[in-house]
Formats: structure tokens, C-alpha cells, sequence
């Protein structure tokens, strides 16, 4: 019989993406002991226990920072994220925050909510009170865009058909990114570029060690007189203290962003969004589909895509027995793990080794079964993380 895979999930998960585990051979649910995968939104895994059996983690979604991911490494299990799913999800809402901010949306609301009188009263009070509102139109103006993988190029892209102007910086631009990118947008060649050219700012960057506070007090003094920032990429990027002392010095006009704070509650200059940048219908099925795409190709077939702590390594079946094998990136691992099936007599059909960082994946294909003890010797090897068999039926032994 097959082997059945059981899968937690820990928050909400679109069903769009559940459906693609296949009912005879996954089970799914919330309440699910020793699984083989966990699925997870915004639950804080950190703190809590994380079963022996878990050989993957899903994100529905980019960021991972609520996962333990050395963790996981340390295990040999990868950590899937969705990157580009909700991308046009938090383009819309990177315009919408441009929108509401140069317009003085947020404040006009407020005035017309607080009107009291009848429609004559209400007229002449409207008349009376909207010049305070005045705002300015986008076309002409320079929005600075900070990291131009997906969501910073399709946010550059539809600044650029509302007529502005586009200063671009990303250091570590991808080749697929780079092909993305509209031919308008102008390349800068430093982040402290954008910042004194732009009278808009926008960072769309992951949050990791290099990033944490990347736009502060220093960085917000280059900045034009009047500028609006916005931030609907990750809490921890922009520090909260330096655009407070910009916001009250006026070098700030406006910082809107995704991620309350007390610091910030309570300013009329701050525009604050309660985490909306993937709350679409459509970015939650995006995300959902992916991320359940790699975590079961993974647990199936042993590929790995777009995980954030193991390279890719994809490799299209060629024989009915494959290993799959998580290890230290460290020399000889390949010749001692050909030389275990080697001296076992097995004939390597086909293999794929790949590193990142500290971490390498390993795929073999061999053309007959691969016995138990083979799997234990690869297993005691020195660096090896995690081996798993896996056979065209799934019958996976332990």
C-alpha cells in the first residue's frame, strides 16, 4: 500500500490550494499528530513543539519569519515559502497607499465623518474646510523603489503608467527580476541615491540581519523636505524612532505602511494598515497553490523549490528508486554516498547535487530497489542531515 502523508495545518489555508492533495493518499486538518508537513500562515511556530516526523514546512507566503528555520536545517528538512504569490496583491495595495497619502485621504475622511447639520450646513462646511486637504497628483514626481525583485518591479511598472518617474535599487537583482523590470525605470547605484532624488520612497526587501533598521535616522536625513515613505514589506526594515523624529521635524510629510505600532498610533501623519498587503482572495489562493505544489513534490518525489534554506534541486524521474539525501555542505559527501550504493551493487541511473550557504541536497535515481541497510549506512554518514527513499509506490521504510 502506498504510503499516506498527514499534513497540519496550522491557520487558515485556502481550500483552492488543499484540494491539490489528493484525498486517498493525504490527510489534512488542524488536529493532526505526527505529521509529515506543516502548513502555516502567520502562526508563530517558535515556541511551540515541532514533531520528529516533519520533514517540510509551507508558508503561505514570503516572509518566514515566524518559522524556526535553523532549526528545520539543522533536521534536514526544508521550509517552503510562496515568493510572488501575493505580489499583485501588495502592488495594489503600495498604490492604493500612494494614492490615499498624496491626497490627504485619511484626514478628509475624518473631517467629513465629523460634520453634523443639515445639507446646507454641510455644504458650506465642506466648502470652508476642503482647501486644507489640497494634495498633490503623482505624474511627475519621483517614487524611489528599494528592491525590484516581483512586487518592487510591478509596483515600478504601474507607478510608470500613472506617469512618475522611477529610481530603482537593488544590489542582488535577479536575472528573471532584471527582464521584469521596465526599461523606464532608472538604476541607481546606491540606496542613499534614491532617498535624495525621491518624493516618494518605497521597500519592498525581505527583513534578515542586513536589513533590520535599514532605513534610519541617517538614512531618512538624505531624504528630500516633504517626502512620503512608504513600507509594505516587513516590520524591522524602517525604524519607527527616526520616522517619528522626521515625522515632527517635517522632513517626513507622510509614512504610511502595513504593520501597527504603538510609537505610531494615534499620528495624523502616519497611515497605518493592519497587515492587509496579502489579503486578497486571489493572493490567498496564489499562495496556497504553490506552496502546497513544492511541499508535495517534495514529500513525493524529494524536489525542492523555493525553499529558504536548501538550494533548488529538481530532477525529473528516470528510474523507479530515488534517495534524497539533506546534508552539511561539506567536501566528499557526493563520492561517499556513490560509494555506500556503490559497494552495495546498486547502478546510479542518475544524480543531482547542489549547495547554498552551509546547506546541500542530494537526488539519486537507481535502477533497482535500494535495501534498508543502504539507507542506514548513508544515514550514519558524518554531515548527513536527513536520507529519505523514496520509490515510485511511496512505500517509504520507518
Amino acid at each position: 500500500m502506498a504510503k499516506q502523508y498527514r499534513i497540519l495545518t496550522l491557520n487558515s489555508i485556502s481550500g483552492v490550494g488543499l484540494k491539490r492533495f489528493p484525498a486517498a493518499r493525504y490527510v489534512v486538518g488542524a488536529n493532526i499528530d505526527d505529521p509529515d508537513a506543516i502548513l502555516v500562515r502567520s502562526h508563530d511556530m517558535h515556541a511551540m513543539p515541532i514533531a520528529a516526523t516533519v520533514r517540510a514546512i509551507g508558508r503561505a507566503g514570503a516572509g518566514v519569519n515566524n518559522i524556526p528555520v535553523e532549526k528545520m536545517s539543522l533536521r534536514g528538512a526544508p521550509v517552503f515559502n510562496a515568493p510572488g504569490a501575493n505580489a499583485n496583491a501588495v502592488k495594489e495595495l503600495v498604490i492604493a497607499g500612494l494614492l490615499i497619502a498624496s491626497r490627504n485621504l485619511v484626514p478628509a475622511l475624518d473631517f467629513v465623518q465629523g460634520l453634523k447639520g443639515d445639507d446646507k450646513t454641510l455644504n458650506k462646511l465642506v466648502d470652508d474646510g476642503k482647501k486644507q486637504f489640497a494634495g498633490i497628483e503623482l505624474p511627475r514626481h519621483t517614487l524611489g523603489v528599494i528592491g525590484l525583485g516581483r512586487i518592487g518591479s510591478l509596483v515600478a511598472d504601474a507607478a510608470i503608467k500613472l506617469g512618475m518617474n522611477v529610481l530603482g535599487y537593488d544590489p542582488e537583482i535577479t536575472v528573471d527580476a532584471a527582464w521584469s523590470l521596465p526599461s523606464q525605470v532608472k538604476k541607481a547605484n546606491s540606496i542613499e541615491e534614491v532617498l535624495k532624488a525621491s518624493d516618494f520612497v518605497t521597500v519592498h526587501v525581505p527583513l534578515a540581519k542586513e536589513t533590520r533598521d535599514m532605513i534610519n535616522a541617517g538614512c531618512i536625513k538624505l531624504m528630500k523636505h516633504g517626502a512620503i515613505l512608504l513600507n509594505f514589506a516587513r516590520e524591522g526594515i524602517v525604524d519607527n524612532d527616526a520616522v517619528v523624529d522626521a515625522l515632527e521635524g517635517k522632513r517626513l510629510r507622510c509614512y504610511v505602511c502595513d504593520f501597527p505600532a504603538r510609537k505610531l498610533a494615534g499620528r495624523p501623519d502616519v497611515i497605518t494598515l493592519p497587515h492587509l498587503g496579502a489579503s486578497t482572495r486571489e493572493a490567498e489562493d496564489n499562495c496556497a497553490v504553490m506552496v502546497v505544489d513544492q511541499v508535495r513534490d517534495f514529500l513525493e518525489n524529494g524536489n525542492i523549490l523555493n525553499a529558504v534554506n536548501f538550494p533548488d534541486v529538481v530532477m525529473a524521474r528516470e528510474a523507479p528508486f530515488r534517495v534524497g539525501i539533506a546534508n552539511a555542505n561539506v567536501p566528499n559527501m557526493v563520492g561517499q554516498i556513490s560509494t555506500a550504493m556503490a559497494k552495495a551493487g546498486l547502478n546510479i541511473h542518475n544524480m543531482i547535487n547542489k549547495s547554498r550557504d552551509e546547506m546541500a541536497y542530494t537526488l539519486v535515481d537507481v535502477d533497482t530497489s535500494v535495501p534498508a541497510k543502504v539507507i542506514e549506512q548513508i544515514g550514519r554518514i558524518e554531515g548527513v542531515l536527513a536520507v529519505r527513499y523514496l520509490p515510485v509506490d511511496q512505500k517509504e521504510p520507518g
